[in-house]
């Protein structure tokens, strides 16, 4: 295993030869669709997660950023990992190996007391402040726009109704808190019954409801104990009918034509579905 160094550049080789000397791999976590390479090393007796970002990687920042701006509600509880080193410049961090399974796939996947927990998770991120941004509205229609303009396979059709829908609507000011931005069974880990959050190379500024678009596509579909559990434990309901309607839109959009860019078609096929869900809704009475 350790041949996956080879994927790191001479740079973060370096860095990382420098911070953890003599680490050996034990197993590569990466995606395969994007050059993100995430390794599980150890050194010295202890165990990390080291993520080295390709040349047109953003996610490192920003996990960087989440890990010294955001994330200590549950790193002092231990429920996501510790950053042990990091490199903003190499997009390359090392944390602190976190014990657990990925929710996903697992048979815990449809447990309601795991969706509880990452309620109470969440709401602990999204308590720590709120930001009015009058812009982001605006912003984040001329991103779905945008993703329009690029190669994609949502039909013409509905490419033109998208783009009439978007470009009337209204633009107001949004409260902005801390958002992991990806949060789904796949960057949970439980273990003992407890659950933990990893990847944070989506961490932003957004509102609170954007949190909830992932689950709302799909495990809340499967299974409404999932989503008054997760509604239990994060304490409200913070999705307002016409801001979610068009966060559901935008993220449909985006989940469609990023996929199709990557080639992953199970993930386009859910952009597809989550696009015809949300203009289905519109035409409801």
């Amino acid at each position: 295993m350790t041949s996956a160094l080879g994927n790191l550049t001479r740079q973060q080789q370096t860095l990382l030869a420098r911070w953890l000397p003599g680490a050996s791999v034990e197993a590569e976590h990466s995606w395969g669709l994007v050059a993100t390479t995430v390794l599980e090393v150890t050194c010295a007796g202890a165990r990390f997660i080291v993520k080295a970002g390709g040349d047109d990687d953003h996610g490192i920042r920003r996990e960087l950023d989440a890990h010294a701006n955001w994330l200590r509600p549950w790193t002092d509880r231990g429920r996501a990992p510790a950053l042990v080193h990091g490199d903003v410049d190499a997009k390359l961090l090392v944390t602190r190996y976190l014990p657990g399974q990925l929710v996903l796939g697992s048979e815990h996947a449809d447990d309601p007391r795991l969706y509880r927990q990452a309620g109470e998770l969440l709401a602990l991120l999204h308590a720590q402040f709120v930001v009015t941004d009058d812009d982001h509205e605006r912003r984040e229609n001329e991103k779905a726009l945008a993703w329009l303009r690029r190669p994609h396979r949502i039909a013409a059709h509905t490419v033109r109704r998208l783009r009439a829908e978007i470009t009337s609507w209204p633009t107001p000011s949004a409260s902005l808190v801390p958002t992991h931005g990806d949060w789904q069974p796949r960057n949970w880990l439980v273990h003992e019954g407890v659950l933990s959050v990893i990847d944070f190379g989506r961490a932003a500024l957004r509102p609170a409801y954007t949190d909830f678009g992932r689950l709302a596509a799909r495990d809340f579909l499967r299974d409404p104990r999932l989503e008054a559990a997760f509604l239990d434990g994060y304490g409200t309901d913070p999705r307002e009918p016409d801001a979610w309607h068009r966060n559901r839109v935008r993220e449909a959009i985006g989940t469609a034509a990023w996929a199709y860019r990557v080639g992953d078609e199970a993930f386009e096929a859910q952009g597809h579905r989550m696009i015809a869900g949300a203009l289905r809704d519109v035409d409801v009475p």
